[in-house]
């Protein structure tokens, strides 16, 4: 029992060091890391109480945390890389947005850089960020893509749920086109069912036209 102690220990231990690290090395100070980190150390021990009993549990939590944590923390310490390398790329000066929550990066485009009003073919001239999101996911071909369309509540729903699907497919057929392997990505529209913003004002319906492409790791 007593070995066992000390394993569970050694393994807490290994997630203390992985929740610890230096966050002067690491993008964003670290903090997804470290959140993947304790995630993944949180699963793996629930995994390892599972899969065993009596003092053998003890020990397999302790693996899984320690396991659990090397894992959750690469992803993290991957998805904050790739963040602030598109911070630094995008053109965000024309609305564009990069957004890490969890375990998922968001590139959020306004409608007004990538589409003509009521149109869902991309203007050749605003394709830049296109061809730098497309950079990205080929330099990190471990994601998978999901892209989808949003737009306001002007005018019949049916039309905006049908627009933003051929916005997102164009988005998604571009990226393609650009060199991505179509087998990561998935498309699909939202319509105007999914606001960030009040739709009462112009402002917020400029907000919720939009594509967001969501990254995710395998």
């Amino acid at each position: 029992m007593t070995s066992n102690l000390n394993l569970a220990f050694g393994g807490l231990f290994a997630v203390a060091a992985l929740s610890a690290c230096n966050p002067q090395t690491l993008p964003n100070g670290g903090q997804n890391t470290r959140q993947g980190a304790g995630v993944g150390a949180a699963v793996g021990a629930v995994a390892g109480l599972i899969v065993a009993d009596g003092d053998d549990q003890l020990r397999n939590a302790a693996l899984g945390a320690a396991i659990g944590a090397g894992l959750g923390a690469g992803v993290g310490s991957i998805l904050d890389r790739q963040a602030e390398e598109l911070r630094a790329s995008l053109d965000t000066s024309s609305g564009a947005e990069v957004i890490r929550s969890g375990d998922e990066l968001i590139v959020r485009m306004p409608q007004d850089i990538l589409f003509e009003v009521d149109s869902a073919e991309i203007r050749p001239d605003l394709r830049n960020d296109i061809i730098v999101l497309s950079d990205s996911l080929q330099r990190y071909p471990g994601t998978q893509v999901t892209i989808v369309g949003h737009t306001d509540n002007t005018g019949e729903a049916a039309y905006n749920q049908s627009l933003s699907e051929r916005r997102a497919a164009a988005v998604g057929g571009d990226l393609t086109f650009s060199g991505v392997q179509s087998f990561r990505i998935s498309t699909l529209g939202a319509g105007e069912n999914s606001p960030i913003a009040s739709n009462l004002s112009p402002e917020g319906r400029a907000l919720n036209r939009r594509v967001d492409i969501t990254i995710r790791e395998n």
